[in-house]
């Protein structure tokens, strides 16, 4: 009988999990990145950074908040939902409402003072154009 050192986490090898995983991968409670809302997408042209997000909901654009901050942008801000009949018995409610605050690093140093945001359809559009780097110039040197 061959002698295997105790190991409480054993059970945690690759394939005793992929048994498992497969059935949370795709569910959008336990898959990757479940928890962070509002999803983006970031995208980066020659000329900008584009920030996507996903809410739907919004009413005013007083309910979001946007910020840039040492290369990373700050959303965040809040989605009320309202009941359309309180005689209805409700099934199942999956629709997010509340609170939502989501920080994204930007690929690239961006131009807060020119940024623009736009909201249609329940998606948000930020729009960051990138820093100009300026290019290094050459310095004399005076002989004396």
């Amino acid at each position: 009988m061959p002698l295997i050192p105790y190991d409480p986490l054993r059970w945690l090898e690759r394939d005793a999990i992929s048994s498992v995983w497969p059935r949370w991968a795709n569910d959008p409670w336990f898959g990757p990145g479940f928890h962070d809302i509002p999803r983006v997408d970031v995208r980066e042209t020659p000329t900008e950074v584009i920030v996507t997000a996903e809410l739907p909901g919004l009413e005013r654009k007083e309910d979001v908040h946007i910020s840039v901050h040492e290369g990373h942008l700050h959303l965040s801000g809040r989605i009320e939902r309202r009941t359309e009949a309180h005689d209805d018995h409700v099934h199942r409610v999956e629709r997010f409402a509340g609170s939502f605050s989501r920080t994204v690093p930007l690929p690239a140093p961006v131009d807060e003072n020119q940024a623009r945001a736009s909201y249609r359809n329940g998606v948000l559009e930020v729009r960051l154009p990138k820093k100009t780097h300026t290019q290094g110039r050459a310095i004399d040197v005076e002989f004396h």
